[in-house]
Parts: C-alpha cells; structure tokens; sequence
C-alpha cells in the first residue's frame, strides 16, 4: 500500500511544479475583471438596444393611427366627390346654375363643313337661387333669353331668323 501513496505524492509534487510560485488569487483578478466588464457591457448594450426597438415600436404605432386616419379622411373625401359626380346631383347643380339641356350635337368636318342641325334649346332656365350669405360665390348674372342678352348687353337675333350658316350634312352618313 505504501506504493501508491508515492505516486500521489510524486504526482502532487509534478503539478505543484507546474504552477506559478506566487499568490494564485493575484492572477485570477484581471479575468475576473475581464468577464464583469464583458457582462456590464453586454447588458448596458442589451438596454440600449431594448429602448431603441421600444422607441421605433411607439414611431410605428403612431404612424399606424396617422395612416389611418388619412385614409378615413380620403375615403369621406371620396365619397362627396361621387355624390357630387353623380348625374341627379351634376344635373341639380347644373340647373341651380342656370344651364338648361341642350340641342342635338353638331359637328365640324376637317374640311370645315358642318354636320349636324344647330337648334336653339326651348326649355327655360331655372330662376337663381336667393341670393345668401355666401361671400365666396360669384355673384350670378342672369341668363340671356331668346331674345336678348343680359342687362347692357347688345341683343342678338336667334340663328333661325334668316342667317346664311345653314347647317349641311355629309354625303354618305
């Protein structure tokens, strides 16, 4: 028994031969220094990172709801520009205005010729509206008649009464 005792001892004696002859907590200081400066670092870092990602989360979170509140707005936006495109309402609107339907279409050739017969619209414009307390709307003038213009306005004889423009039409159509 007192064989392997030996080896433990020679053992021993070859480790101990292996390591540093001074004070062994004295080594180990700077590692431990090193791994706390690691993990305060990475920590520190993990923080900064954190409140980034927190602060773009509020950013987009914020633009989610200004976004949505644009398109709420373009689509009531959107909806008064089909109500008011609708025929009934451009045909209200037209008639408030003073417009009255009119005639059939008469077109102009390429040589100048005119197809088509020009006739003067017969329905009567709607009287104006009362005038209100808009300052933004031009004030209306009134509609010229068949037989004369606006107030001041020279009168002019309807194209019926004799003028030499009579209206042709195209051989072959």
């Amino acid at each position: 028994m007192s064989k392997p005792s030996r080896e433990l001892k020679g053992r021993a004696a070859r480790l101990a031969a292996l390591m540093p002859a001074g004070p062994g907590r004295a080594a180990r200081m700077p590692f431990v220094l090193l791994v706390v400066v690691l993990l305060g670092g990475g920590l520190i870092t993990l923080l900064l990172l954190n409140s980034a990602l927190n602060e773009g989360s509020f950013k987009l979170s914020k633009d989610q709801k200004q976004i949505t509140e644009l398109t709420d707005e373009e689509q009531a936006l959107q909806r008064e520009v089909d109500d008011r495109s609708a025929p009934g309402s451009l045909a209200k609107r037209a008639r408030e205005l003073g417009m009255v339907p009119g005639g059939g279409p008469v077109f102009l050739n390429t040589d100048g010729t005119v197809m088509g017969v020009a006739a003067e619209s017969t329905a009567q414009p709607a009287p104006p509206p009362p005038a209100g307390p808009e300052p933004s709307a031009a004030p209306s003038a009134p509609a010229p008649s068949a037989t004369g213009g606006a107030a001041g306005a020279p009168s002019v004889p309807p194209a019926s009464a004799g003028t030499p423009a009579e209206p042709t039409q195209t051989p072959g159509r």
